[in-house]
């Protein structure tokens, strides 16, 4: 309900009498905006994504190296990487709003565009219910309110298909490596925890109260993971991070290892809160539950 409530709040903002109008971001913050934006810059990859989803592509001006889906992405002039954007070229594509996320950006770029006197509007999510908050959010922001319903609806259909199809069968416990060294893995709050429940999983580092927690090798063999996922950062903007199974490999003692369930999954697809996280989803249910799927 709330959630539902903060969009038609935003959509009655959106539209306003002409002149300044004012819209809450997703950490709260007042954003002033001139008018309804038509010139956009994303810095953030999942909601790069969600624009082009909503077919309102054509309010975004810009985007970072980061944002590399859908492949027509690669026509809108780049500004850069997430941490440190050219500010130079995002002034020069006079954008009306900037999307930004606490996860991701600096502060510091933040403040400069503050100074630069462009408005910001800054989105977090880490759980399924906020990445639909997100898309409705960005279908009002960019006057695309009517395409969210189907983009939604179809994104909430195949997350309960899936909850269906393993819940007959009994939980694996699984560990998901984020980063391989330090070994960075993800906590209660990481969205990454949500879908391994969903997919039938039980995630061996769920417990811990940060979102993306340092973990150690020992830990990981002595609660003897049933399941090992690495995430590939090879793919995109990046080369670094590439899985890296030899050193798994050898720890034979580890039930996913002597059971032949060491798996790799594409960055790209699980960390981006976007249209994609049923693909994400379907990704790691496939390889807790492959009997389930055959």
């Amino acid at each position: 309900m709330r959630l539902a409530l903060a969009a038609l709040a935003l959509a009655l903002a959106m539209t306003s009498p002409a002149g300044a109008l004012t819209v809450r971001d997703m950490l709260g913050r007042e954003v002033v905006l001139a008018g309804p934006p038509a010139r956009i810059v994303s810095l953030v990859p999942s909601v790069t994504e969600i624009v082009f989803s909503l077919g309102a592509q054509d309010r975004l001006v810009g985007r970072t190296d980061f944002c590399d889906y859908p492949l027509r992405v690669r026509s809108k002039p780049s500004v850069g990487g997430m941490v440190n954007p050219n500010l130079e070229t995002l002034v020069a594509l006079k954008p009306d709003l900037v999307i930004g996320t606490d996860e991701g950006n600096r502060e510091e770029t933040f403040r400069q565009l503050e100074r630069l006197r462009i408005p910001t509007y800054l989105v977090h999510a880490n759980r399924i219910a906020e990445t639909v908050d997100l898309i409705t959010r960005v279908g009002a922001l960019t006057g695309h309110q009517a395409d969210v319903p189907r983009l939604t609806g179809a994104m909430l259909q195949r997350v309960e298909a899936v909850r269906r199809a393993v819940a007959p069968f009994r939980r694996p416990r699984v560990l998901y490596v984020l980063w391989p060294d330090p070994l960075i893995v993800p906590g209660r709050t990481s969205m990454l925890t949500e879908l391994i429940e969903i997919a039938g999983g039980e995630s061996i580092t769920a417990a811990d109260t940060d979102a993306y927690p340092r973990f150690s090798l020992e830990a990981a063999v002595t609660r003897a993971p049933e399941v090992i996922i690495l995430a590939d950062h090879s793919t995109g903007a990046s080369t670094a991070g590439r899985a890296a199974p030899e050193k798994w490999q050898r720890l034979v003692s580890v039930p996913a290892i002597r059971d032949g369930r060491l798996h790799s999954a594409d960055l790209s697809v699980l960390h981006r809160y976007g249209p994609r996280v049923p693909e994400g989803l379907e990704t790691l249910a496939r390889m807790i539950h492959p009997e389930a799927f055959r």
